[in-house]
Order: C-alpha cells, then sequence, then structure tokens
C-alpha cells in the first residue's frame, strides 16, 4: 500500500481515511469498535473527528465521536502508534486564540492521547486575524500538544491568506486541507480552490467523499431518502448526470469486482493534491469496501470514464 505525506509535516498516511462522524451516532459503539479494527488491521492508519460530532443528535453535546475514540485506544492502547488522529476545532465557538487551547485540552482529554496528530480549523472564523489563530495553533506544536496544523472550510483567498499570514509572523504552516469534494460534487473543489491548495503545497483530505451515500448505488429513487437519516441529502444527485455516473460505477465495479463505493474513492485519490478521502462506515460491510480502496488501483482508462460520466 503507497502512503501518502501530510504536507510538509512529514507524518505519512495510508490513502483512505476513516471517517468518524457516525461514531456513537449511527454506529453504536460495538460497530465503531469493529469497524476501527477492521480498517487498522487492514493497513489504514488515518482517523478523522472533531469536538463537535455529534453535537446535532438529541441529547449529544458534542465530543462523542473522539471519546469514543479513546475508549477504544485505551482497550489497547498499542494502537495509538498505529494511527494518525486528525481533530479540528472552532465550528460552534469561533478561533479566537483564548478558545483553541482549551478546546485542545479537552480534545486530548477525551481521546486520551498526549498529542493530536493533526489539528484543523474547522471553518474559516473572519473575526479572528489569521495571525491570531495561527499563532494558537502554532503555540499548540511548540508545546508538543499537536504535530501538524490544517485548515477545513476555507475559500481559495483565505488559504493564500493563511499561509502568507504564517510565513510572514514565522509560525508553522498548515499542512492539510479539508474540502468537500467527491465524484459528483468536483465543481466545489476543482477549480480555484484547488489551485490554492497545490500552491500551498497542501495534503487534501476530502469530506462527503461518497455524496452522503449516493455513490454507492443505495439510493436510486426518492423512494430510497428513508434508507438512512442522510438520505434526504442525495435527492438533488437524482438527473441524468448523477444517473450516468452510477451507471460508469457499476459498469467499473463489474470490471473490477470491486464495490461501487471503492471504485468511487479509488478515483477521488487518484485525483491531484487529494492525500485520502474520507469516507465512514455505520457496518462491519461498509467498512470492507473502505478497506479495499485502500489498494485499489484503477486503470487511466477507468478514471477518464469516470470524469468524463461526471464532467
Amino acid at each position: 500500500m503507497d502512503k501518502r505525506t501530510i504536507g510538509a509535516s512529514g507524518i505519512q498516511v495510508s490513502p483512505i481515511a476513516l471517517g468518524g462522524n457516525v461514531f456513537d451516532w449511527t454506529a453504536d459503539e460495538a460497530t465503531s469498535f469493529a469497524v476501527l479494527d477492521a480498517f487498522v488491521d487492514a493497513g489504514g492508519t488515518m482517523i478523522d473527528t472533531a469536538d463537535v460530532y455529534s453535537a446535532w443528535v438529541p441529547g449529544h453535546q458534542g465530543g462523542e465521536s473522539e471519546a469514543l475514540i479513546g475508549r477504544w485506544l485505551k482497550r489497547d492502547p498499542a494502537r495509538r502508534d498505529k494511527v494518525v488522529i486528525a481533530t479540528k476545532a472552532g465550528y460552534t465557538n469561533g478561533l479566537a486564540a483564548e478558545t483553541i487551547a482549551p478546546s485542545c485540552e479537552a480534545s486530548l482529554r477525551r481521546l486520551g492521547a498526549e498529542t493530536i496528530d493533526l489539528y484543523y480549523q474547522h471553518k474559516d472564523d473572519e473575526s479572528v486575524p489569521l495571525a491570531d489563530s495561527l499563532g494558537a495553533y502554532d503555540a499548540l506544536v511548540r508545546q508538543g500538544k499537536v504535530r501538524a496544523i490544517g485548515l477545513s472550510n476555507f475559500d481559495a483567498e483565505r488559504v493564500d491568506e493563511a499561509m502568507d499570514a504564517a510565513q510572514a509572523n514565522g509560525l508553522t504552516a498548515p499542512s492539510a486541507f479539508q474540502p468537500w469534494y467527491n465524484l459528483i460534487d468536483r465543481a466545489k473543489y476543482e477549480g480555484p480552490l484547488r489551485d490554492a491548495a497545490e500552491r500551498a503545497g497542501l495534503a487534501v483530505f476530502p469530506y462527503y467523499s461518497l455524496a452522503n451515500g449516493f455513490l454507492t448505488g443505495k439510493y436510486r429513487s426518492k423512494d430510497d431518502e428513508s434508507k438512512s437519516v442522510r438520505g434526504g441529502r442525495t435527492v438533488g444527485y437524482l438527473n441524468d448526470r448523477g444517473r450516468a455516473v452510477l451507471s460508469a460505477l457499476e459498469d467499473i465495479a463489474a470490471e473490477t469486482g470491486a464495490a461501487m463505493a471503492s471504485v468511487a474513492l479509488a478515483w477521488l485519490k487518484a485525483q491531484p493534491t487529494i492525500a485520502a478521502p474520507i469516507a465512514s462506515a455505520t457496518r462491519i460491510e461498509q467498512a470492507r469496501e473502505l478497506v479495499a480502496a485502500l489498494t485499489l488501483e484503477l486503470s487511466p482508462a477507468q478514471i477518464e470514464r469516470l470524469s468524463e460520466a461526471s464532467a
């Protein structure tokens, strides 16, 4: 399996990342542990979470995913050296310097870890000067609490400004970027945003890599919306272009013997700037499809067919 480097950090990861947004939500603890075990046992290394997961669930307050990962690590502490943990701060409480250190400490406690491998600014906070928020993240790096930093949900101009601010102030520069990007939502990243990531040398970890499950072939009509809590988000894909993408995925799945989800992730990991697509699993069967994508390599012709279908 090839490994990809997170920007200039020197940290290497497997080419698929396991999303933790479903942990202790649509995947209970036993299922989440089984998914984590299957992923790591197959050579997967990167686990992506956030301090806000899953605050949107009634009765939750955020931090549930991190806490579950912490319990999983506690069960077998040797796992910690085998995984790269990425988490995020600032989605709900902003990126003021005085909130970042406490947020980091809370995440470390929940994870039961001494260090966060990759710590993102979860979304841009234009009310805070980038030199201030990056300065707070830089302090965490210098203290050994964070190894590398990243940006998530920034536009192209602000990515450029963040890199300039880090250089001008002698701060640890971001090494990673996390955007919304997949085979059918290409315009959200391809273009100025990808150009900015490439200029900055950022390793890119796309979320919604399977378009809320649409690219698995699970949703073919409005009648399928009820198949999951996120089914309603796929309605916009049920058009001629969406059907063309599913058809191409089906054909290549038949050729490779892989699941449609594995093929969609293989296309994504082959795109310029992409280090590892992020995908989650609520069942062990889904985890196996993510694991298969770790080593699935499409031919140039297959990649082109998918690109043409989704253009």
